[in-house]
């Protein structure tokens, strides 16, 4: 007769395995001590990944709105009759120069 796994010559009622996995309330306390470390780690990490987040969107925004300006100063500086450089769809002078074409 094969054992559980298929190997030979091993009876499953051998007792290799045996569910007796009994802790005492000390290895219990020291589980749950280092289940709620490991909580807390987690729930730090968390925290710096939301501040993360939060300083990410500030610093696109920023740049976004720093673009605008660029864009609006190319746009005053450049001489009526010549294209602009780097032309937008967001840009307000490409929304006045539509304007301007249709009538």
């Amino acid at each position: 007769m094969s054992g559980p796994n298929g190997d030979p010559n091993i009876p499953s009622d051998d007792g290799i395995i045996e569910d007796e996995d009994e802790f005492n309330e000390e290895e219990y306390a020291a589980i749950n001590t280092m289940l709620d470390q490991i909580n807390s780690c987690l729930d730090d990490l968390e925290e710096r990944n939301d501040s993360l987040n939060g300083k990410l969107h500030e610093l696109l925004e920023s740049n976004r709105q720093a673009r605008q300006e660029f864009r609006v100063q190319l746009t005053t500086a450049t001489p009526p009759g010549e294209e602009q450089l780097f032309p937008d769809k967001d840009s307000p002078a490409t929304e006045g120069e539509k304007g301007e074409e249709g009538e």
